[in-house]
């Protein structure tokens, strides 16, 4: 009960192995400060389960098994690889499709909305997930909408750690628990620092902010001057009209993230500052013959898009989370163009292809 006699809404907030830790962390830490009822259910309650970044370890009070989703207000399913583990326990599958039925609350991020895939509840839905499994969602009948925040009826999903300050706001707004006299931003408020708010329920720190930008910014001026010594050294008039444009996009992220670390009070570190002196160094020792440049372009693009999508999924940072998803998909869409002149090249045979491994290995 509450302090005027109110009975205390609870939410089911599910786990399992390999839960991304902060989506669960910073709902978790966010509905307890607001004085909810928070009861965390798993497939049983003789484990601890462990987040998939190693920072969670996490009992569960009880099984969706034993639940009944009429005793809850609301039902969370954070994402990571949990999702793919509830979605095979029918008990849960059942939870969250009764919960939904019966008019609850019901919030997804990331991947868990392969739990409402597996449920059949996305059918006719506006809802949104990790890009993924926007097919998944798709072909379950979702109007896939790529935004940090959708909301369809009792349905709320969420893209990513970056949207989860937003997230957990509009859950908060919908369990009655918001706005001014609560200190929080509207869920649409663009301009609102959801970072510091994240930071306040267990997700990023500036610190671990700052250090991700300058990681990006280390990469993006590697790559800018690696790419201009490409293109100085290169006579293949398509590969260098590629480089170029690939140098003017890596400025325009040079540019971003140095302005976000600017925003932030802070300046790029040494190691960010001198990325590009190092490529500099290194391209002076490599060979400058066109199958050499052609290869080493596509290499350092494939290295820049596994980097920068192993970086952007770690923030709760909506911002800094924008730019590293932007990073990301122009490498991409650069990735796709140097591989289909390389493919060009090579069924010319104007560049070597690869010869096969003869490790003993292999061919044992």
């Amino acid at each position: 009960m509450t302090a005027n006699g109110a009975k205390t809404k609870r939410v089911a907030l599910l786990i399992e192995n390999g839960v991304e830790d902060s989506e669960f962390q910073v709902p978790y830490n966010a509905l307890k400060q607001a004085g909810f009822d928070v009861v965390v259910l798993g497939s049983r309650t003789n484990e601890k389960y462990l987040g998939k970044q190693g920072k969670l370890a996490m009992q569960a009070d009880g099984t969706t098994t034993e639940a009944m989703p009429a005793d809850f207000d609301a039902v969370l399913i954070p994402g990571g690889m949990a999702p793919d583990m509830m979605r095979t326990n029918p008990n849960t599958v059942q939870f969250v499709r009764e919960a939904f039925e019966q008019g609850k609350i019901v919030a997804a991020v990331c991947h868990g909305p392969q739990v409402l895939i597996e449920a059949d509840l996305l059918k006719g839905k506006n809802a949104t997930g990790f890009l993924a499994i926007k097919k998944d969602m798709m072909n379950a009948g979702a109007n896939y909408i790529n935004e940090a925040l959708v909301v369809d009826g009792n349905l709320i999903t969420s893209r990513q750690p970056g949207d989860l300050a937003i997230f957990t706001t509009a859950i908060l707004a919908r369990l009655g628990y918001g706005g001014k006299a609560a200190g929080l931003p509207e869920e649409t408020d663009i301009n609102a620092e959801w970072w510091k708010l994240a930071n306040a329920w267990g997700g990023s720190t500036q610190g671990d902010i700052v250090k991700g930008l300058n990681t990006a910014l280390a990469g993006e001026r590697y790559a800018c001057e690696a790419f201009q010594h490409y293109a100085e050294k290169t006579q293949d008039s398509d590969l260098r009209s590629l480089l170029t444009e690939m140098i003017q996009n890596k400025q325009h992220h040079i540019i971003a993230l140095e302005k976000r670390l600017d925003n932030l009070g802070e300046k790029p570190s040494i190691p960010a500052k001198i990325a590009d002196k190092y490529a500099k160094l290194k391209a002076s020792m490599q060979g400058t013959d066109e199958t050499f440049l052609l290869r080493s372009t596509l290499g350092d693009l494939q290295t820049g898009i596994v980097d920068i999508n192993n970086l952007r999924v770690k923030f709760t940072d909506p911002v800094t989370t924008a730019i590293l998803t932007e990073i990301e998909s122009d490498l991409s869409k650069c990735e796709q163009a140097v591989a289909k002149l390389y493919r060009d090249r090579a069924s010319s045979q104007e560049i070597k292809a690869p010869k096969p491994s003869t490790s003993p290995a292999l061919n044992s």
